[in-house]
């Protein structure tokens, strides 16, 4: 299928640098890179499958995981006071 595509100047070099490493002519980058943004094929033509592996944590006992979140923000927030204490302003609590 012939079409007409605009390509800003970034993604045209990029193609243009891929073509010349790969020694394959512009139409037929083009084509693989658009196969592996939208359609998930690697180069060599197959299916890139994506799997993670769960593992236990091997918390310490007492650890809740669903806390480390809500302690993070914690130290977000005595940073953040630390921070601006040192600087010298003066927050008024209503």
């Amino acid at each position: 299928m012939r079409t007409t595509v605009t390509l800003e100047a970034d993604a045209a070099r990029l193609l243009n640098d891929q073509a010349r490493r790969t020694r394959k002519s512009f139409k037929e980058t083009l084509n693989a890179a658009v196969r592996m943004g939208l359609g998930r094929v690697s180069e060599s033509g197959t299916t890139c499958s994506f799997a993670i592996e769960a593992r236990p944590m091997q918390l310490n006992a007492g650890l809740d995981a669903g806390s480390f979140n809500s302690r993070l923000d914690e130290l977000e927030a005595e940073t953040f006071l630390t921070k601006t204490h040192a600087r010298g302003h003066k927050w008024s609590q209503s």
